[in-house]
């Protein structure tokens, strides 16, 4: 399977749907199996973009 390479928008944008989906209820592993990525890609945009917003 071909990689697919993540603008810094599209990473946020899926850091945030994680944030609400786990909000919901739903762990970790489950919110980045919805989105389609690793947990590693997960914890490395997460230490990368802590604390950015999208504006």
């Amino acid at each position: 399977m071909a990689r697919k390479r993540y603008s810094d928008e599209d990473a946020l944008k899926i850091l945030r749907e994680n944030d609400v989906h786990s909000l919901d209820g739903l762990d970790g592993a489950g919110a980045c199996r919805r989105a389609g990525i690793s947990d590693k890609t997960y914890y490395d945009w997460r230490k990368k973009f802590g604390g950015m917003a999208l504006e």
